[in-house]
This record gives C-alpha cells, sequence and structure tokens, in this order.
C-alpha cells in the first residue's frame, strides 16, 4: 500500500512551489492534477510517473469528484507515491478537506502538503497588501462560487462588509454582479476600491482596478474574465504605489 499526497502547486509561479512539493512530484508515480496547475509545475513531475487530469472549470469537469478519489485509492494500492496536485493550498477552497477524509476512511495514508493560497500571491504580485497599518488590520477569505446543496444557503454578505477591512474573494467573477449587489445591499460604499487579479503570479496577470459601484461595468467594458482573485477593501488603493515592483 503506498501514500497519498495532497500537494499544493501555489498560483502558477514556479518560484512558489515548496520545496517539499517538488521534491515528491520529482520521484512520483501518479500525479492526478487539477486545471489551474500551470505547465511550469506540471514540468516539475518525473517523466516516468502516470499523469492523469481532474481538473475543473466553470463548463469543464474532466473527472467528477467521486471518479478522482476512486482514483487516489486505486492508485495508492499499486504505487508507492501518488500525488493529488491542487492549485494554490489543497485546504483553502480546494476540497482537499473532503478528498483527505475519504482517504482515511478507505484506510489509505495521506499527507498535506501546503502552497501558497492565490488569494495571498496574486494580491502581493499586484501590489495589493493585505493589511496595512493605516488600511486594515483584518482579512476574510470567501468563495465566490458556492457547492449546491452546502451545509448553508448562502455566504453571510453583510456579516461579511461590515465585519472585515479586506475582503478577498475566490472564484467570484461569474457571480460578480450579485456579490455587488449583495456588499451594497449591506452599505458598503460604491466608492470601495476593488482589484481584480486574473492569472495571478503568471507571466499573463492581468489587473483591473476600480470601485464597488462601477467594477461590474468595467469587467463587462473590458472582457474581464476568470480566472481571478478580487480584492475589496482600502488596501486597494496601495496598487497605484506598489503595482511596479512585481516579481521577476
Amino acid at each position: 500500500m503506498g501514500k497519498v499526497y495532497l500537494i499544493g502547486a501555489g498560483p502558477g509561479d514556479p518560484g512558489l512551489m515548496t520545496i517539499k512539493g517538488k521534491g515528491l512530484l520529482e520521484c512520483a508515480d501518479v500525479v492526478i492534477y487539477d486545471a489551474l496547475v500551470s505547465q511550469a509545475i506540471l514540468d516539475m513531475i518525473n517523466p516516468q510517473a502516470e499523469k492523469i487530469d481532474a481538473g475543473k472549470r466553470m463548463g469543464r469537469h474532466s473527472l467528477l469528484q467521486e471518479v478522482t478519489t476512486h482514483l487516489l485509492i486505486e492508485k495508492a494500492q499499486d504505487h508507492a507515491i501518488v500525488v493529488r496536485l491542487k492549485g494554490g493550498d489543497p485546504f483553502i477552497f480546494g476540497r482537499g478537506g473532503e478528498e483527505m477524509a475519504e482517504l482515511v476512511e478507505a484506510g489509505i495514508a495521506v499527507e498535506v502538503v501546503p502552497g501558497i493560497t492565490a488569494g495571498i500571491a496574486a494580491a502581493a504580485y499586484a501590489g495589493i497588501p493585505l493589511t496595512h497599518r493605516l488600511y486594515s488590520s483584518s482579512v476574510t477569505f470567501v468563495t465566490g462560487h458556492e457547492a449546491a446543496g452546502k451545509y448553508k444557503p448562502a455566504v453571510n454578505w453583510q456579516a461579511i462588509a461590515q465585519g472585515s477591512e479586506t475582503i478577498v474573494i475566490y472564484m467570484g467573477i461569474h457571480n460578480l454582479p450579485y456579490i455587488v449587489e449583495q456588499l451594497s445591499s449591506a452599505l458598503l460604499s460604491p466608492e470601495t476600491p476593488i482589484g481584480l487579479v486574473r492569472w495571478g503570479t503568471r507571466p499573463e496577470q492581468e489587473e483591473l482596478i476600480g470601485k464597488l459601484g462601477t467594477i461590474v461595468e468595467q469587467v463587462e467594458e473590458t472582457g474581464f474574465s476568470a480566472p481571478a482573485i478580487a480584492v475589496i477593501g482600502a488596501v486597494v488603493k496601495m496598487h497605484s504605489i506598489l503595482s511596479g515592483c512585481r516579481p521577476l
């Protein structure tokens, strides 16, 4: 019986991949990877390893979740090192907790290797510090794309709007009009700065900076699309000062 490693690949820049994660990719027997894992990270995989694309993107499902989990169990019975490679961090909106629980229930040895989550890295590469002594001492991470049949019917946007100085939204571009409406209903000012970062940390990274009251129109006018994170709050003002210092 082998072991499964749930590895966070980070947001895309290969330099942000952990040393531990890279080492496991280089000696893996099987790697089951997600759609948002960059090619530069995939190039680190042992050339002799079996590679399986299990990626999920809006409108595209390579493998159903239950099929992916079954594959992990099956491969661990025949191989020593099986890697489940996820974009960002496995435990931040990556379903890593669900997969790990099922593997444990099946009696499979499993270990999580954290990765740098996109909400932190993409914002940093865009010159947006999520905390700042003058602007923000609190951050909330929230998904903008909730699962059907979830334990709660919806995110409590009013509580988030009133309870956090910086809001980081994952997978929210598709539902941005609804999210903006909810935050506005919670009395968040239409003048609140918002920054959208697409393909964060990669060479093709794009940013769209605006205000809560007009960002939906900006997205429609520019054709700005997923995958992207949104940062809402006064810290976005720092983009104009820091955006020219993007890492190489």
